[in-house]
């Protein structure tokens, strides 16, 4: 399983992006997508969770601000940032959990760079 994510850059406060990232691999429709960012110094952190029927998790500093979808058909997962601050500068993460006969299986993606100038 393969995880590339696409999408980050530089932007102004106050401006959007919208990160992707797709998998490769099957039963994609089966697993919980999420994505995860990591400042400088700080600990990875949850961003955004779907499961395979649709239920999100937001972190508490990005809720009404960012959402994140997946288009099964295309085994890609997005998140749309919007009203982007300063503090969303990181290396965001695609991560992809799937189970099978009981056990999970967690793949990260490679990390894309998001910087929010002031």
């Amino acid at each position: 399983v393969q995880l590339q994510a696409s999408g980050g850059g530089l932007v102004q406060a106050g401006g959007s992006l919208r990160l992707s990232c797709a998998a490769s691999g099957t039963n994609f429709n089966r697993d919980t997508l999420g994505w995860y960012r990591q400042a400088p110094g700080k600990q990875r952190e949850l961003v955004a969770e779907i499961t395979s029927g649709g239920t999100t998790t937001y972190g508490d500093s990005v809720k009404g601000r960012f959402t994140i979808s997946r288009d099964n058909a295309k085994n890609t997962v997005y998140l749309q940032m919007n009203n982007l601050k300063p503090e969303d500068t990181a290396v965001y993460y695609c991560r992809r959990d799937e189970w099978f006969l009981g056990r999970r299986y967690t793949y990260w993606g490679q990390g894309t760079l998001v910087t929010v100038s002031s």
